[in-house]
C-alpha cells in the first residue's frame, strides 16, 4: 500500500475515531459516580454522567477535538512535534475563560479527560503511521 494511503487512512481514523473514544471514556469516567446536584437542562437526558453534561458549557467540543487531533496527528507524522505543544497552548487559552469560572468542575474535568484522550489517540494513530512507512 502507498504510503500516502497510509497516512491518509490512519489520519481519518485519528480524526472520526478519537470522537467515539472520548465519549466512551467519558462514560466510564462516569460510571459508579454519585450524582451531583445540577440545574436541569430544558431537555434532560437520563443517561448523562457529569462529565457528559459538562459539554453543555463547552460548546464545539467535538469540532475543536476533531480539529486537535488532525493538527496532532499531522504534526507528529511530519516530525514536528513541537507543533503539539503549541496545539495544546492555543486550545488552553482558547478554553480558559470557561475553565476559570470555576462554576462547574466537571468542566474542567471534562477538558482534562478529553484533551488526554484525544491527544493519545492521535499519537498512537500517528506512530502507527510512521511505523507502517518507516
Amino acid at each position: 500500500m502507498p504510503d500516502f494511503l497510509v497516512v491518509a487512512a490512519l489520519g481519518v481514523l485519528a480524526t472520526l475515531g478519537g470522537g467515539p473514544l472520548t465519549v466512551l471514556v467519558f462514560r466510564l469516567a462516569d460510571r459508579g459516580r454519585p450524582e451531583e446536584p445540577r440545574p436541569t437542562p430544558a431537555f434532560p437526558d437520563l443517561h448523562r454522567g457529569p462529565l457528559e453534561g459538562a459539554a453543555d458549557r463547552l460548546r464545539g467540543g467535538a469540532w475543536i477535538g476533531s480539529l486537535e487531533r488532525v493538527a496532532i496527528y499531522a504534526s507528529v507524522v511530519a516530525g514536528w512535534r513541537e507543533m503539539v505543544a503549541l496545539a495544546l497552548a492555543i486550545k488552553g487559552l482558547g478554553r480558559y475563560p470557561e475553565l476559570r469560572s470555576g462554576d462547574d468542575p466537571a468542566v474542567a474535568e471534562r477538558f482534562i479527560i478529553g484533551t488526554f484522550v484525544s491527544v493519545l489517540w492521535a499519537c498512537a494513530c500517528a506512530a502507527l503511521a510512521r511505523t507502517i512507512i518507516g
